[in-house]
């Protein structure tokens, strides 16, 4: 018997990638944009295949992704922002309200979407990991892409074995 494994596919020729970038703490989010806009180049995804659509802050990326998601033109969404706790509890409604609703872009439209909003304790915290985690989500995209199209196939695969 042999364990088949799915290992990583970071081959991105052929992937359409949405993005959408929050505004709100805006150089950092720039930053983001940078590295994972240079990260899907390099890993071969068009720059014609790349569509960034930007809002106000982390709370407006879930509705802009859905958007996205609901479209149906893409392989994989990234989320970018940048979250930084201030002297008020807003930090932790902002990050977490965000992050559950990119995670229900990506469960209830059945399309990976990276996570690649910052929640850092400051300013300077954002700016050492913009260039990394842009990259990151980058990746994450990709890979997620290649996965879920794989997985899929084999439930094609499984399917035309119990239809003979």
């Amino acid at each position: 018997m042999t364990v088949e494994i799915l290992l990583p596919d970071l081959a991105g020729a052929d992937l359409r990638i949405g993005i959408v970038q929050a505004r709100f703490n805006e150089p950092v989010c720039l930053a983001l944009r940078r590295a994972c806009v240079d990260e899907l180049l390099s890993l071969g995804v068009l720059a014609e295949d790349i569509l960034i659509a930007t809002v106000p802050g982390a709370l407006e990326i879930p509705f802009a992704l859905q958007k996205m998601a609901e479209a149906e033109q893409f392989d994989a969404l990234v989320a970018l922002g940048a979250v930084i706790r201030g002297e008020t509890y807003h930090f932790e409604l902002v990050a977490n309200e965000s992050a559950a609703g990119i995670s229900k872009v990506a469960l209830g439209f059945d399309i990976p979407v990276a996570n690649g909003v910052l929640t850092t304790e400051d300013d300077a915290q954002a700016d050492a990991r913009a260039d990394g985690k842009g990259r990151d989500a980058a990746r994450a995209a990709v890979e997620m892409a290649n996965l879920a199209s794989r997985l899929e196939d084999l439930a094609v695969e499984d399917e035309e074995t119990d239809a003979t």
